[in-house]
């Protein structure tokens, strides 16, 4: 079995800060790709027959990235995203974002990209994730 670590939100934070001094945006990119590889994680020791929505759900909110994540056809809603970091000028939800857009993918067995629409970090209630193209 895996070893799992902990990470405080103010440590997610400072790498988030350290990789945007050096690479800007860019790395919001990698953040992204990173989350995906992360929920490959995660689909690897759910049971064949779950659906990854709501055992990718139950394993997020075990591990602490977020208070709650509901799903729905073209997104996601979340409360308490572990890098919600506030009074930030922009979304950074990043790798949350990719989390979200590969277990949707495993859902609906199809390619899906997610944007974060609303997020924490700006004032928003809760963090929105829709479908890219859908508004």
């Amino acid at each position: 079995m895996a070893r799992l670590v902990k990470m405080s939100q103010e440590e997610l934070d400072s790498v988030r800060r350290l990789y945007e001094s050096v690479m800007s945006y860019a790395c919001h990119g990698l953040f992204f790709r990173e989350g995906m590889a992360l929920a490959d994680e995660i689909a690897k020791i759910l049971p064949a027959d779950d659906d990854p929505l709501p055992a990718g759900r139950a394993s997020l909110l075990e591990r602490g990235w977020a208070e709650d994540i509901l799903f729905s056809d073209r997104g996601a809603r979340v409360r308490g995203s572990i890098e919600v970091s506030p009074g930030s000028e922009m979304e950074t939800c990043h790798r949350m974002r990719g989390i979200l857009s590969k277990l949707l993918e495993l859902h609906h067995k199809r390619r899906v990209r997610l944007a974060e629409v609303e997020c924490m970090s700006t004032g928003a209630r809760e963090c929105v994730f829709e479908e890219e193209g859908s508004r």
